[in-house]
């Protein structure tokens, strides 16, 4: 089967080249599952509920999320009520929401999906390596399809959980820094790897703020409203070739696509 992953969604540019862009991509790449990373897509940070059922109706099947997931209040009002948003799997127990899902497909069986964030330079949560350890345990009892977003700043974290998970979950892709890497690969044991899956929104800007407002903080470090950009919007993200069996992915194709103004 065919798995879409789409990187970092920020504001309504983002929103605005996945309505877009991704219909047409479906029905040219026969692409067959979506799953995408929502949490800049409100205002660049966080998520509403409007947002979240604008990008379901874009065809997106589970939305990822990270650190911004809790940026918005609201989000606190419904995100226990939707399987489909998933907030990460090892914030500690209590925390609202789920960091998995089961979704069934038409043709029988499931594909599972894990959230989870980095902890190096980011928010002293629980460890990724543990979550990950007993929430692939659990997905593995109904499928061999588990795709795995880690949402982190460090390569070196995202690489080794890839090494952690080879030949146990289909794909492990990185999130968070909205830049698309050049590391995607098969690891050994048929993990799909890439460092950062990239982002998809206005690339005229600094990983989708207005360029002058970041350009600016650097000088005075002073706190600043962030405002989406607009300009060169693009939708990012990777394609992969997954063994319906086995869970073992064939193939893992970086794209890139203009939004065409």
């Amino acid at each position: 089967m065919k798995i879409l992953f789409i990187g970092d969604i920020v504001g309504s540019p983002g929103r605005m080249a996945v309505s877009e862009l991704l219909p047409p991509l479906i029905s040219k790449k026969k692409i067959d599952f979506v799953i995408a990373n929502c949490e800049n897509a409100a205002a660049g940070f966080g998520v509403n509920k409007r947002v979240v059922e604008e990008l379901y109706k874009a065809r997106i099947d589970v939305l990822t999320s990270g650190n911004h997931i809790w940026n918005k209040k609201e989000v606190l009002e419904f995100i226990g009520d939707t399987e489909r948003l998933l907030r990460p799997a090892n914030y500690p127990d209590g925390t609202p929401g789920s960091g998995t899902v089961l979704i069934p497909l038409p043709t029988g069986g499931y594909v599972g999906v894990l959230n989870l964030a980095g902890r190096i330079f980011m928010q002293p949560i629980d460890c990724p390596f543990v979550a990950a350890r007993n929430k692939v345990a659990e997905l593995r009892k109904k499928t061999n399809i588990i795709i795995v977003d880690i949402h982190a700043e460090a390569t070196s974290e995202k690489k080794a959980l890839g090494w952690y998970l080879d030949g146990e979950v289909s794909a492990v892709l990185g999130t968070h820094t909205h830049v698309q890497t050049a590391d995607e690969e098969i690891l050994p044991k048929g993990t799909a790897y890439i460092s950062d899956a990239g982002m998809t929104g206005p690339f005229d800007s600094v990983i989708g703020i207005k360029k002058e407002i970041i350009i600016e903080k650097f000088f005075n470090q002073m706190p600043s409203k962030f405002d989406v950009a607009k300009d060169d919007v693009r939708m990012q993200g990777v394609i992969m070739n997954i063994d319906s069996t086995t869970g073992k992915a064939n193939s893992i194709e970086r794209i890139s696509i203009k939004l065409k103004e």
